[in-house]
């Protein structure tokens, strides 16, 4: 029997299952700062919503959408539950929402920067173990899927954070009308990735903006 068993460990393939590992922390950390500082910035323009629905938290468990999470780890384009954010809080509906919509793909080149300076101390380390070399990769895929869900968020399409921007420019009544129709967008959005229209210049997006960034850290 113990022998059965350790013949299922060597045959195992481990690399996978971190590498899997790795892009389901990843996802989580990302998809959880992006919703909790939608919340924070809907808070701080006097929005308590979120405050009075528990989504002022960094516990994935508060915003994971379990389709969305496989999704993003399959698929690469996932979501989380939105956070709830109303608009009569606002001094100025519009811009309110505006720049709480901006506060999830900004908090996410902000996280992305984040992980790729501590892979980079990881980097610079005179000794390092096979636990630290796991911690460099976690840290630079965490990078790359923050770079990745912010630039996607900020698709000016409905429901994503860049057309809450845009439209924010337009006049009140074209405002609350195309807000009426996120529900057409998503549908749009959903068929727009399963036919991979713009996905190469997603993908060209997120590899300039790595580069860029890993820049400021790494000596190439």
């Amino acid at each position: 029997m113990l022998g059965y068993l350790q013949t299922i460990g060597e045959q195992f393939d481990w690399s996978g299952l971190l590498f899997a590992l790795q892009r389901v922390l990843g996802v989580l950390i990302c998809l959880t700062v992006h919703e909790t500082c939608h919340g924070l910035a809907a808070y701080a323009l006097g929005d308590p919503t979120a405050k009075r629905m528990n989504r002022l938290s960094f516990n994935p468990l508060h915003h994971i959408d379990w389709i969305g999470l496989a999704s993003m780890v399959l698929c690469g384009f996932g979501w989380a539950k939105p956070v709830p954010v109303d608009m009569r809080f606002f001094k100025n509906p519009k811009a309110g929402m505006a720049v709480t919509a901006l506060a999830g793909p900004v908090s996410n080149f902000l996280l992305a920067l984040l992980m790729l300076f501590l892979s980079s101390r990881i980097y610079q380390a005179e000794a390092v173990g096979a636990v630290m070399v796991w911690a460099f990769y976690f840290l630079q895929t965490t990078a790359i899927l923050s770079i990745g869900l912010g630039l996607f968020n900020l698709i000016p399409i409905p429901p994503l954070d860049g057309s809450k921007v845009l439209f924010s420019l337009l006049p009140e009544r074209a405002y609350y009308t195309l807000m009426r129709y996120e529900r057409i967008g998503m549908l749009a959005l959903l068929l727009l990735v399963w036919m991979d229209v713009g996905g190469g210049l997603l993908s060209r997006g997120i590899e300039a903006v790595f580069q860029w960034m890993a820049g400021l850290f790494f000596a190439y």
